[in-house]
């Protein structure tokens, strides 16, 4: 069982990037279509979450890997990044504040529970990082991975628009953009724009999960 949901998760995943190269419509990023791939095709065969997760667990294991391969691209640009490190720290400490606070700031002027709002907080920052972050500060990581998903997934459809409608065509600044709101999905992303805004959204995105880690538990002792 474990070997076979492994096998159907490849498979789709393979298919939908497969799909989305092809027509290379942001709608069909295939993270998206493979994860509602997934859902329906349990659905339609009524098979459980806990079954799925026998092989499930697996890949999940993988995640921690896979953001460590992101380093490569991030050696191969390091001249680049050197050069340019400045801009970048404050770029990325700009955005990373601006997420927290920001959040902070929109969720306590919504009045929503505490809890919930220890529980967004670290949506901007990668899958391993944001669950040991939202357990530390009193939220629920099951649903923060929720938020991480959504936000790298809203970030990587709606990010080229948006540096389209303000006239950002700066790999820097992009890659910073990526990296910094949408953590490894948005740096899947800016690796298809180039391999310097690839590399760029990288470090954003390390930077700005050791950055929120260190902010947020600060934060909640303070307030």
């Amino acid at each position: 069982m474990a070997l076979s949901m492994i096998l159907v998760t490849v498979i789709i995943y393979l298919l939908m990037t497969k799909l989305y190269r092809k027509f290379s419509f942001p709608l069909l990023l295939p993270i998206l279509t493979s994860t509602a791939g997934i859902i329906l095709l349990l659905t339609v065969l009524h098979f459980n979450y806990q079954a799925y997760m026998q092989g499930g667990h697996w890949i999940n294991h993988l995640l921690g890997p896979a953001v460590v391969a992101l380093a490569y691209p991030l050696y191969q640009e390091w001249t680049l990044i050197k050069k340019h490190l400045i801009p970048i720290l404050c770029g990325v400490g700009m955005a990373t504040l601006l997420a927290v606070f920001g959040m902070w700031g929109a969720a306590s002027l919504l009045h929503i529970k505490r809890q919930l709002i220890m529980t967004l907080l670290p949506k901007s920052v990668t899958s391993p990082v944001a669950l040991d972050v939202s357990q530390e500060i009193g939220g629920l990581p099951s649903l923060t991975v929720t938020f991480v998903m959504i936000a790298g997934i809203t970030g990587a459809i709606f990010g080229p628009y948006i540096y389209r409608w303000l006239n950002i065509d700066h790999e820097l600044g992009k890659g910073i953009g990526y990296g910094s709101a949408s953590h490894a999905i948005g740096t899947s992303k800016a690796l298809e724009d180039s391999a310097t805004t690839g590399a760029v959204s990288s470090i954003a995105m390390i930077l700005s999960a050791i950055l929120t880690s260190i902010i947020l538990p600060v934060m909640i002792y303070l307030f």
